[in-house]
């Protein structure tokens, strides 16, 4: 398993859509913290959507910031590395 120490951001074709960007940009600011499922989507403007879909958004995440960027704590939600969010910052301009 890479460090995020040592995984750069990947370079992904594509740009960040509005919903990835959306989602990053809620595990920034509460960087620290774990964030549920529900106040992931919530706090993302996505909460009318399908349940899961913070989790695909969450995989396109890790491809572009490195599989160790965003940690799953099992039954509780999701927490941003402290060491990815200076990238994660840059991904949001």
């Amino acid at each position: 398993m890479t460090s995020v120490i040592d995984s750069p951001v990947v370079d992904v074709v594509e740009p960040p859509t509005a919903q990835e960007l959306a989602v990053l940009d809620v595990l920034v600011r509460f960087s620290g913290r774990v964030v549920s499922r529900h106040e992931l989507a919530r706090q993302s403007g996505l909460a009318d959507r399908s349940e899961r879909r913070c989790d695909a958004l969450l995989v396109q995440i890790r491809r572009r910031l490195g599989a160790d960027a965003i940690r799953t704590v099992r039954s509780r939600g999701w927490i941003l590395h402290p060491d990815a969010v200076p990238a994660a910052r840059s991904l949001l301009g």
